[in-house]
């Protein structure tokens, strides 16, 4: 299964650097110099490309690829996503405790603490403070919940599903 490390927000410069929203929590050797990293366009074309530079400039990874060398190249980029293979993850099978990969979330069943389903992770998005989960409900809709020990204080990959022990009101307005 393919995961994305991160996204290519925009170009950085003359010289076709890019300027890449990081998903990973191993920046510096997923985008190590030498690395070929995968670039997965929105029009659905993949392409590789060997790092030749990467550097952090106010607080986000900068990083110039050997056959991108121009602005205009470089524009060409944007939005496009950063990809790896799940079977490349450092301890895939085995995570520490309280860790887990976004793949292994989506498709849990989510039921509060009190027996009752709310509907199913369908979606991981990363976000500055905390990733929110992607819950749909039986009817359809789409539900963001914080994912964080405060509100998701069981995640029980095995059995398929996590509690979530949300604020009131919460469910209604998200």
């Amino acid at each position: 299964m393919e995961l994305a490390t991160g996204t290519v927000i925009k170009s950085h410069g003359i010289r076709g650097d890019l300027v890449v929203d990081v998903r990973t929590d191993s920046p510096d050797e997923r985008f190590a110099v030498g690395t070929t990293i995968t670039l997965r366009l929105t029009s659905g074309v993949t392409s590789y490309h060997e790092v030749t530079a990467a550097r952090w400039h106010q607080g986000r990874l900068l990083i110039h690829l050997a056959d991108i060398n121009d602005r205009a190249a470089a524009d060409e980029l944007r939005r496009a996503d950063i990809i790896i293979d799940s079977d490349e993850l450092v301890n895939a099978d085995n995570p520490a405790e309280d860790e887990y990969h976004v793949t292994s979330l989506i498709g849990l069943e989510v039921v509060t603490n009190g027996g009752e389903k709310l509907g199913e992770v369908t979606d991981v998005l990363p976000y500055t403070a905390q990733d929110l989960l992607s819950i749909t409900d039986a009817e359809g809709r789409t539900h963001l919940v914080p994912f964080v020990a405060a509100m998701v204080p069981e995640v029980d990959v095995v059995g398929g599903r996590l509690i979530v022990d949300l604020p009131e009101g919460l469910w209604e307005l998200s």
